[in-house]
């Protein structure tokens, strides 16, 4: 078509030459999108450089730096005093404690081979193993059991005024405690007092060193299992209702959705608090015993926390009582060590992953 003077050419479509570089500028655009999505100095690829994210994250270090200078100051550092274990140590050669362990003299692993030696010693381990065996078959079910009540029932009011019932024990100090289970199942405690008016003959249960370890295993239970479920509810708060609802359409009741939705659920919770508490096996109390230890004697609730602390604080042997309390916290390591393996060949998650 010619062009005749003083006409314009048609500016509304553009030549054909420009529509072929079309895909090359989209391509470009998509590139610079993807550019501005990916972290700033990674260069769209890539870890993001450690002073980048120093730098985004400095609130948050910030917050954190002071629960972490108590963690090192209350927990690591005193972690270097576990060197008196193999020492001869004397408080009073020096003018303090601290500058006395730099001038006591160095025993090795005598206080290890005395600790193998000392029949106390192994009868403290018995009654720590026999208790953690009673408390992990008589205690340990117990609040995986209340929660599944507690979630079992409908009305939120009645729910929140059980989960307080069952939490307030847990704020209870073991003086409480010991107390309570004195003016209940003591002597001259309202059991003794009613069978007694009624012609029967009294009895002291907190006298008796057969009983003693149902007896502390019935405080614990009383006081922490309610506090214990406060995990095991959370993990049921997760669960879809869509699973229950699925399962009560496919003729599953009320026993068949909790065996087959609600306790798969709580499954790897359980494995990470039964792992933790092997590793606390060796760890069953202090005051508890320590405040009941006079009423049924110290071969019924000598335990290795009270032991330790009769041998270091009472006795000053502050070396065999570090021996001991180092040597519990090996075992306890290896304890959380193993059992952790073992919730690995079950298929869980356990404290920490493969």
């Amino acid at each position: 078509m010619s062009i005749t003077a003083g006409s314009r050419p048609d500016r509304t479509r553009p030549p054909a030459a420009a529509e072929e570089p079309a895909p090359a500028v989209a391509t470009g655009a998509a590139k610079g999108r993807a550019r501005a999505r990916a972290p700033r100095g990674t260069g769209g690829a890539g870890k993001v450089p450690w002073r980048i994210r120093l730098r985004r994250d400095r609130t948050l270090i910030l917050m954190t730096l002071p629960v972490i200078a108590l963690l090192l100051l209350f927990n690591y550092v005193p972690l270097l005093g576990n060197v008196v274990a193999f020492q001869d140590y004397d408080p009073y050669v020096s003018s303090n404690g601290i500058t006395a362990i730099f001038h006591s003299p160095w025993a090795g692993v005598e206080q290890f081979s005395r600790m193998v030696d000392d029949p106390l010693f192994w009868s403290a381990t018995k009654n720590t193993l026999v208790l953690f065996a009673l408390q992990l078959v008589l205690f340990f079910p117990i609040p995986i059991a209340l929660a599944l009540l507690i979630n079992s029932v409908v009305r939120p009011r009645v729910r929140a005024v059980a989960q307080a019932i069952m939490y307030l024990p847990h704020f209870f100090s073991w003086v409480l405690v010991v107390t309570v289970f004195q003016q209940v199942f003591g002597g001259a405690g309202i059991i003794a007092q009613t069978l007694q008016d009624h012609g029967w003959s009294g009895f002291d249960l907190m006298t008796n060193a057969d009983l003693f370890k149902y007896l502390v295993t019935a405080q614990a239970v009383w006081k922490d299992a309610g506090w214990g479920i406060i995990v095991f509810l959370a993990a049921l708060a997760a669960v879809s209702t869509d699973l229950y609802e699925a399962a009560a359409m496919d003729g599953a009741g009320r026993w068949r959705r909790m065996w087959h939705v609600t306790l798969p659920a709580l499954r790897p919770v359980i494995a990470l608090l039964l792992v933790l508490r092997v590793g606390d096996a060796l760890s069953v109390g202090f005051e508890q015993f320590l405040l009941q230890r006079d009423a049924v004697g110290l071969g019924a609730s000598e335990v290795l926390d009270t032991y330790v602390w009769n041998m270091g604080i009472q006795n000053g042997d502050f070396s065999y009582a570090a021996a001991v309390g180092l040597a519990k916290g090996l075992i306890g390591v290896c304890l959380v060590l193993g059992a952790n393996k073992f919730a690995h060949l079950l298929g869980e998650q356990g404290v920490y992953k493969k």
